[in-house]
């Protein structure tokens, strides 16, 4: 098994995402979150940075936690409550945190959206979805498949219940995937003349909005649509590192 230090993980993922060349939202903290004391010879990967998932991360014997959300998400605050017990987890179990958020989102082999289009057939994905310059989505052909069956092929994946927003044509041609709550990119839908969003959730006002652009819209959860890019990064890790991975499945039904 390759020894490699928590630094070396951080520094190969930074570069591995591209993390410093990538705009995200302030409480998104990217990168290397809380140290450890490595080496690191397993990591867990998992969407969210909680406690019931730092806790089974260090009961499975990891030496660093890779997440979607990590622990900033509510801004600068104190360390204390629910924030101070999830530190205190990480360094008494000895276990370092890397989060990554939009450039996972956005990379093109092992984003969210990359991985979940790829997954549902989509022809010719192409990046898509505008965020500060970066394209944190992917759009491409759905070939005629019929809104039925196409919210059927996500249900597969995704192991959860899939609601359908109709707006659109029952027989889809071109589909947007942008995984998470992508419900303001209604209007580049639209522009650019897609006729379905596959997200995991939005708010009231976007079922409006959707019905009046003309967009059907599949809701997959926020969850089970964005397991798909710690997955994807952890066997990155254990090909290019040698580190042994796991997930840690921790849903909300959200």
């Amino acid at each position: 098994m390759t020894v490699v230090s928590v630094a070396e993980v951080a520094d190969f993922l930074d570069q591995y995402l591209g993390v410093p060349e990538i705009a995200d939202y302030a409480g998104a903290v990217n990168g290397l979150q809380v140290d450890g004391p490595g080496p690191v010879k397993v990591a867990a990967a998992a969407v969210d940075a909680s406690e019931a998932v730092i806790g089974q991360a260090v009961a499975g014997g990891a030496d660093l936690l890779l997440v979607h959300h990590g622990l900033f998400w509510d801004g600068l605050r104190p360390i204390a409550g629910r924030r101070y017990r999830k530190v205190r987890a990480l360094v008494q179990g000895g276990l370092a945190l890397y989060s990554a958020h939009l450039p996972l989102d956005a990379h093109d082999a092992v984003g969210n959206a990359a991985v979940l289009a790829r997954k549902l057939g989509l022809g010719d994905a192409r990046p898509f979805g505008d965020f500060e310059g970066t394209p944190v989505g992917r759009a491409g052909s759905a070939a005629g498949v019929s809104t039925d069956e196409f919210a059927q092929r996500l249900e597969a994946l995704t192991g959860e219940p899939v609601r359908v927003l109709p707006g659109g044509p029952q027989a889809l041609s071109n589909v947007a995937v942008v995984t998470g709550a992508g419900g303001s990119l209604l209007a580049q839908v639209a522009r650019e003349g897609l006729c379905a969003l596959v997200t995991g959730e939005v708010q009231h006002h976007h079922a409006v909005e959707a019905a009046e652009r003309g967009v059907t819209v599949f809701l997959g959860g926020h969850y089970a649509t964005e397991t798909w890019g710690v997955k994807a990064l952890a066997e990155v890790l254990h090909d290019q590192l040698g580190v042994r991975t796991f997930f840690v499945d921790s849903p909300t039904g959200l």
